[in-house]
């Protein structure tokens, strides 16, 4: 490998869905997935295969399917957690079992109430047990950040000699500094003996805002791999953005002089879509993928773009992908027309069924819209997959709402419950509240509604609206998503998804949550 290269990892299909409501199913892991492949991410962490039956099937499939990248799956440092993972992991081209234990003095003592030599001991066993189905092994170190450097350099020599290739420092909980975490790889790379014979990689989170600085003074330090997520999607404060780290890479090659393999382009679109599938939108002011992020208001700034571009953008906007939303579409397009955008777009349909309820779906929004574009495309299968893979115990039939000024907004809809239909009409503060209303009314959930958002899809008044609805129950978070020309019907077919996927969702089993 060419020590100038960085290795990304991508692990937003297992870090990113812990976060709370980003639970993904099968089909939608594998549409991720095949976008990651697109942009030419070196690893894919498509789960963690011990975690539940649900994440075991994503993980094969994605092994399956994935040719160009690395698959990987995430263990912990347990026989049969390692043993799963290499089952999943059978139909992969290239595969990677990553597997991890704590190394912090309190997680030692209070997580796993374990004696330091016995940690190396569970360590160096698991990397074992990992090669004798894998070659390619990575051993992380759970909460490095935290970590005493001895004990560090300890676990890790020990762990390369059990035959582990990669060896990740993750800031599990985000304390670390830049200038701290920096020096923190260079001394691990300097003292381990045997440091020349694995690949360095960290996983930084955002808790202190710091992951992508934290990373990127990691890479500086001899570091060689970034573990990363799209849109920066991740538990609590997220982690460290690829969109960030390789654009950092990219345009600042001057000082930091490393590159990636990425291919810039599909950046925009794999934000576009992880945003779709987990109902976490993108702030307008994200760098690199934020509506925002190439506009410029002030008079000054347009006068120097229209001058010169780099007076005041250090990058292309279409280097990332931008302006790639082109109209595709129209409703006078045929079958084939749809199905080959569809291939392109990197969408499949296992039936012709699923083929037939989605060409039926655009014919009816390509009635309602003049213009269908990629985004409309990607929404309206998201509606067609979650509705086919879950299995609804909700499913609404009739709704009339409206309101009036001076008059209280009231809701009329008809619920099929369980196969039976119940109706109702509710009042509410808005014709979405009233909706909201009717919905508990005849569901009797008893969740709590914790966040609503709307979001255009594309611009125009006859743009989609894309609704985020997150419920709480009983400690379990969902989102649930629905679109829509009429931004009413959206919101309540996002709390209807966001209700299926309560009653569809099953404890996994997490005890330790990873690097």
């Amino acid at each position: 490998m060419n020590n100038n290269q960085v290795v990304i990892f991508d692990t937003t299909l297992r870090d990113g869905e812990q976060s709370p409501g980003a639970a993904m199913t099968r089909d939608e892991k594998l549409r991720i997935a095949r976008i990651l492949e697109k942009l030419r991410v070196d690893v894919i962490e498509a789960g963690f295969a011990m975690a539940s039956p649900g994440d075991f099937e994503a993980v094969k499939a994605i092994a399956s399917t994935i040719t160009e990248s690395t698959v990987c799956s995430l263990s912990r440092a347990l026989e049969n957690d390692i043993d799963r993972a290499a089952e999943a992991l059978k139909p992969a081209k290239r595969g990677r079992i990553h597997t991890f234990i704590a190394t912090s003095p309190i997680h030692m003592k209070y997580k796993l109430c374990m004696e330091p030599d016995d940690v190396i001991k569970q360590a160096v066993y698991a990397v074992k047990r990992a090669r004798n189905h894998i070659g390619d092994v990575e051993f992380s170190c759970e909460d490095a950040g935290r970590s005493e450097i001895d004990f560090l350099c300890r676990i890790i020599e020990a762990a390369i000699d059990a035959g582990a290739t990669t060896i990740n420092i993750p800031d599990t909980v985000g304390y670390a500094l830049p200038h701290q975490f920096g020096d923190t790889i260079k001394t691990l790379i300097e003292r381990i003996p045997n440091a020349d014979k694995a690949i360095f990689s960290v996983h930084c989170h955002n808790d202190l805002g710091l992951a992508v600085a934290n990373s990127l003074s990691a890479v500086v330090n001899g570091a060689r791999q970034v573990e990363c997520t799209i849109n920066g999607l991740g538990e609590r404060a997220g982690n460290a953005s690829l969109e960030e780290i390789v654009m950092a890479m990219r345009t600042r090659s001057d000082d930091l002089g490393v590159t990636t393999g990425i291919d810039t382009t599909q950046i925009v679109p794999a934000s576009r879509l992880v945003s779709s599938i987990t109902g976490f939108p993108v702030q307008p002011n994200k760098a690199i993928v934020g509506a925002n992020a190439f506009a410029h208001e002030s008079g000054i700034h347009q006068d120097g773009i229209l001058k010169h571009r780099e007076t005041y953008e250090i990058m292309k906007a279409e280097d990332v992908g931008w302006n790639t939303n082109r109209l595709v579409l129209g409703k006078l397009s045929g079958r084939n027309a749809f199905k080959t955008r569809m291939e392109e777009l990197s969408i499949s349909f296992d039936t012709k069924e699923e083929l037939n309820e989605a060409f039926q779906r655009f014919k009816v929004l390509a009635d309602k819209k003049s213009e269908i574009y990629d985004d409309d495309l990607q929404a309206l299968v998201s509606d067609v997959r979650s509705s086919n893979e879950l299995i609804e115990k909700y499913k609404l039939i009739a709704l009339n709402a409206g309101s009036s000024m001076g008059e209280t907004p009231e809701a009329r809809l008809t619920l099929l419950i369980n196969g039976e239909e119940q109706e109702t009409i509710s009042a509410g503060g808005g014709p979405v509240d009233a909706i909201f209303k009717a919905i508990e009314k005849c569901a009797n959930s008893g969740a709590k509604l914790a966040l609503y958002n709307v979001s255009a899809i594309t611009s125009g008044t006859d743009s989609q609206g894309k609704v985020s609805v997150r419920l709480e129950k009983n400690g379990r978070i969902v989102n649930g998503a629905g679109a829509d020309t009429d931004i009413v019907i959206a919101s309540a077919k996002a709390y209807i998804h966001a209700l299926n996927l309560l009653e569809a969702e099953s404890a996994k089993a997490n005890p330790q949550t990873g690097p």
